[in-house]
């Protein structure tokens, strides 16, 4: 008997169907009786139990043998610290470990008390196994525990037997042994999953501001969201035991466009993206032509248009009032007048010239503007745009306090109150004037040294933008960076590198909380909520503050003396949607280490986990001449904590948790006023600033620049569109021909106002079309750009992450967007179908985004043959013809753009993503060349940047980078426009295909491309954690969803097409 079960014991694990059949023929008691009866015989026991473990492995069989005492039979095997039968010891528990996977066997366990019992003996193996000589015996009681607290019971049975404490203890003694980190890693599993679930101290979800909307929706989450009875608690679920929780296979909405699972399911064919025709009858909101007739060069047309203009102009006073710039109500509309009849003059040949010109300019792109705007109001703004703002700006406007902005409360605005950062008011350590001067001079050489032309800030401007500015909060204050400047450091940021067992330990103290419960402050330092909140007065507690535009912090606990809890604001009319952070903080000691962990972001991992950092902004920094954001932060980690979410957000699924960013830091000033924020800043006044600095900035005869109002927000701020393109050389008719046909480039970005990076490369793409530089004037020649920089002002003004006002991702409702909740994207959808109906559709539209969880720089097309090729079971017989002309701007980016990164690109078309921008644009408007370009939040993993976190001098070149593509790209798609010979053409392209390193026709990247951690413990796991023994040792910090595992077989094994 003991070599037939030793044979069997061998053999069974290659079998799959062993454990059935040996249940069906019977032989599962005969083992088990076997063992009964020779208890005494190890020489029996051992192949027995060996054969048992093979048995268990089978759920329906772990059933069957609990019933018949296997589990009680185990613990009068397994026993304290023994020398003899060590090895007997280990195939038992092994054994065991499998048997408690059954819900049944672990309540059999927990009703009999064997957690208790599992405790002691670990307690007493770990106290006599000073050589570590049995650390697989103590591991194989470790996996025991493990699977008997992936019940209720069993975690309650583990706290009740003081587990939590006694396995933090024997992990600590463990630390110092690295090879004992196995033991360390299953001893911090189980205590997380055992940590008692805690409500987040919130009295809602929903966001501390309301909005009211002008239409509830009839349906979807916020319809939901107002239908809940106000008695509800939202925060979390009563009736949620956390018994059967998910193994994280979330469907992350990650940003635009991630393959989706359901590929399968979608009509591709039927769906083939046509042109827009126009028959009269237009689907959805078309914007009618307000410029009159076509023009024909009538001289009396051209004067009528003219008239039309003036005669408008006297309404300009009425809409000065609702103009986003303090000056306007200053500019009188004679000035516009005059600049107009400087303009429109016959003083000389060369002004009669301009004549007809500016006229035609006006028949040829006024034509394209915008529906229910009133024409006054684009008047005004044009007067308002001609003051000129070009004065030399002072990076470093003060070196010293600034007493003379003490009352810049009072006196700035007549108005409504706005006040700068207090350290700038109060007073700040300073350097000796000598060394204040120098550090001036430098930092506006370095200023220069960024920017080519006239720098775009100023902080008087910007101050006089944020008054009209409309928060729901109605925000006073003005955050220092916004109002100071950013400039791009004068050195690299390098990926910071990961420190073994960081997170391990972060985790560690996080459970010393419910251990040592009496060293927990636990006290509100800043609350959203709670307006009463008292502001502590002792000097070594932080002050928070968050009351500024894009500013998001909801509320601030002290956990411990230099430890605080920040928690985020959902977005505006939702409950969820935590991520981006903007907030100040002031009263730090330098020298002493603080640790902040924003314990409510939702996503299942991040950039944190592999070297990205949070900015930090020291107001002192910038005094003394260095006014930039920084990346700081050390011990930086991303991992799921014992904040229970509720099923209201979260989809519905009960037994979810939130996630926590640590990180900590050391402050370089005493009492110094610092500002965080997940990325670079970049609010709806930045923009407006800048828009404002580049029209007074640019030169009329050269560049044509036009801002108009695509639409007012939900709140009541403008939406700006801007045309850019060259002016004529002149008013012949070949001049005005090709000026009125040049193709059209649409451009939007910052749909999602969390993804500032966004932001910073839409203002590269601007500068850069706006340069004096050659290329830039021939890339003017040769499109018209129509540019909506910020499509959701209403969520990047309220410090949103993903949302606008109606609580509801923008970019998610391009198919059927609603004029009273959605107007940026009625309206700019609108814009693109007048386009395809009079004929001009865009050569090219791009929807700038940013990528919380993926390095570089990449793009996402649409092609119907990648999307059968990546869905269909027989890949070779899709017979699809496509022109592949999609794939040819990323080629070209991948070559010219440092940062570009093709091998990350994918142009299939997801179910999923069939409401976004880039798949309606292809789909309805007929579109070819409609992409996403997203950008990094965190840095690059590939050429020039490879090892660097990425910053706005990184990401300003990707947006002056793309230009160039374009211009490169017309050469390509219009060789005989540029008289290039074709083997020069060819060799051109040959140069863009050989630096293009694809293997396949889309080369699609998990939502989770990264490599897994050194650590060896998954601490994403919750319960129900079915990891082998062998396995759990290699085990990276997060678990892939189900998607993902499915995926990364299919991927090492595809076969590409050539």
């Amino acid at each position: 008997m003991v070599h037939i079960h030793s044979v069997l014991a061998k053999i069974g694990p290659k079998d799959k169907k062993f454990g059935v059949k040996a249940r069906i023929n019977g032989t599962l008691n005969i083992t088990l009786n076997l063992v009964k009866q020779n208890l005494q015989n190890h020489r029996l026991v051992l192949p027995c139990l060996q054969l048992l473990r093979v048995y268990s492995a089978n759920s329906v069989n772990s059933v069957s043998l609990g019933k018949n005492g296997v589990v009680e039979l185990m613990f009068k095997i397994i026993g304290p610290f023994s020398k003899k039968n060590s090895g007997l010891m280990k195939v038992a528990l092994d054994t065991l470990a499998a048997l408690l996977k059954s819900k049944t066997n672990a309540r059999r366990a927990v009703d009999r008390g064997y957690v208790q019992v599992l405790l002691t003996i670990y307690v007493d193996w770990h106290r006599h196994d000073n050589r570590h000589r049995n650390m697989l015996i103590r591991k194989g009681i470790l996996q025991s525990l493990k699977s008997v607290t992936n019940i209720k019971l069993g975690r309650k049975a583990f706290i009740d037997a003081n587990g939590m404490k006694i396995l933090y203890n024997t992990s600590q003694e463990c630390l110092a042994v690295r090879t004992l980190d196995p033991l360390v890693n299953t001893s911090s599993l189980i205590m997380r999953k055992c940590f008692p679930k805690n409500r987040l101290p919130l009295p809602t979800i929903k966001s501390s501001f309301h909005f009211q909307l002008p239409v509830i929706p009839v349906t979807g989450p916020v319809a939901q969201l107002y239908s809940l009875p106000p008695e509800v608690d939202d925060v979390v679920d009563e009736s949620d035991d956390n018994d059967d929780i998910d193994l994280e296979a979330e469907n992350e909405t990650e940003n635009e466009d991630d393959l989706d699972q359901n590929l399968k399911n979608y009509d591709l064919i039927s769906k083939e993206p046509k042109p827009l025709v126009f028959e009269g009858k237009v689907r959805g909101p078309i914007v009618v032509p307000t410029a009159g007739e076509e023009a024909s060069g009538n001289s009396a047309n051209l004067r009528k248009g003219v008239t039309v203009k003036e005669g408008l102009s006297p309404k300009g006073d009425e809409s000065d009032k609702k103009r986003p710039f303090m000056d306007l109500a200053k500019e009188g509309i004679k000035d516009n007048d005059r600049t107009l009849q400087q303009q429109l003059g016959d003083q000389n040949r060369t002004v009669s010239s301009v004549h007809g010109l500016n006229n035609d300019i006006v028949k040829a792109l006024d034509r394209i503007t915008l529906q229910n705007i009133p024409s006054q109001t684009a008047s005004g703004f044009t007067a308002g745009m001609k003051k000129d703002y070009s004065l030399p700006l002072t990076v470093v406007s003060c070196t010293k306090a600034c007493p003379h902005m003490a009352t810049c409360g009072n006196v700035l605005f007549e108005g409504r109150t706005v006040q700068l950062g207090k350290l700038c008011c109060t007073g700040v350590e300073t350097e000796d004037d000598e060394e204040d001067t120098e550090s001036t001079s430098s930092v506006e050489q370095a200023s220069v040294e960024v920017s080519d032309g006239t720098t775009l800030h100023d902080s008087d401007l910007y101050i006089e933008i944020v008054k009209n500015t409309k928060s729901v909060p109605e925000y006073s204050e003005v955050a220092y960076p916004d109002y100071f400047g950013h400039i791009p450091p004068p050195f690299k940021e390098p990926i910071l590198e990961r420190p073994y067992g960081v997170q391990r330990t972060k985790i560690a103290q996080d459970i010393e909380r419910l251990i040592h419960q009496n060293d927990i402050i636990d006290r509100v330092v800043y609350d959203l909520d709670n307006p009463n909140y008292t502001i502590p007065e002792e000097g070594d507690t932080l002050k928070f503050n968050s009351k500024f535009e894009s500013g998001n912090l909801r509320k601030v606990i002290q956990i411990r003396k230099n430890e605080y809890d920040l928690i985020l604001n959902s977005d505006i009319n939702s409950n969820h949607y935590h991520q981006w952070f903007y907030f100040e903080v002031s009263g730090m000691r330098p020298g002493v280490a603080y640790r902040f962990n924003i314990i409510n972001c939702e996503k299942s991992n991040s950039q944190f986990n592999y070297g990205m950092q949070p900015l930090m902004y020291s107001v002192q920094e910038a005094l003394n001449a260095r006014p930039w954001w920084t990346r700081v932060g050390t011990d930086i980690c991303y991992y799921k904590n014992h904040f229970s979410r509720s099923s209201v957000a979260a989809g519905g699924q009960k037994g979810k948790s939130y996630y926590t960013i640590t990180f900590t830091i050391n402050f370089p000033h005493k009492d110094d006023v610092c500002y965080f924020a997940y990325h670079y800043p970049y609010t709806y006044s930045t923009l407006q600033m800048h828009l404002q600095k580049l029209e007074s900035a640019h030169n009329p005869q050269q560049i044509y620049f036009r801002k108009d109002v695509l639409c007012e927000t939900l709140s009541g701020n403008s939406c700006p569109l801007v045309t850019i393109t060259a002016m004529p050389e002149s008013n012949y008719y070949e001049h005005i021909c090709q000026f009125r046909n040049r193709p059209y480039v649409f451009l939007s970005a910052r749909v999602h106002p969390g993804e500032t990076n966004a932001s910073w490369v839409m203002k590269g793409t601007l500068e850069y079309l706006m340069s004096n530089n050659p290329t830039a004037q021939s890339l003017r020649e040769c499109y018209i750009f129509k540019i909506v920089p910020m499509l959701n002002p209403d969520g990047v003004i309220n410090g949103n992450h993903r949302c606008s006002l109606s609580g509801e991702d923008l970019n998610r409702q391009w198919q059927s967007p609603n004029p009273d909740l959605h107007p940026t994207i009625y309206h700019a959808k609108g814009l693109l179908q007048y386009l395809a109906a009079v004929k001009r559709l865009p050569l090219v539209y791009c929807d700038y985004h940013g990528h919380s969880r993926k390095k570089n720089v990449f793009m996402y097309g649409c092609s119907i043959k990648e999307t059968v090729w990546h869905t269909s079971d027989n890949a070779t017989s899709c017979d699809v013809v496509e022109d592949a002309g999609y794939k040819t701007l990323p080629k070209i980016l991948s070559h010219i753009a440092p940062a570009f990164c093709m091998s990350s690109c994918s142009f299939v078309v997801e179910k999923s993503k069939e409401s976004t921008a880039r798949v309606v644009v292809w789909r309805e408007i007929g579109v070819q060349r409609s992409y996403t370009m997203e950008s990094t939040l965190c840095g690059c993993d590939q050429g020039k940047y490879k090892g660097l976190q990425i910053g706005t001098r990184e990401l300003e070149e990707m947006g002056a980078k793309f230009c160039v593509g374009l211009l490169r790209l017309k050469r390509l798609t219009s060789p005989l426009e540029y008289n290039m010979p074709s083997s020069l053409l060819d060799l051109e392209n040959d140069l863009i295909e050989s630096s293009c390193k694809v293997t396949s026709p889309t080369t699609y990247v998990l939502d989770e491309d990264e490599p897994r951690f050194l650590e060896e413990v998954d601490y994403s796991a919750e319960s129900n954690d079915e990891l082998d023994v062998e396995l759990a040792e290699n085990v990276g910090d997060y678990e892939p969803s189900a998607q993902e595992e499915v995926l990364s077989d299919s991927e090492s094994s595809r076969t590409y097409l050539p």
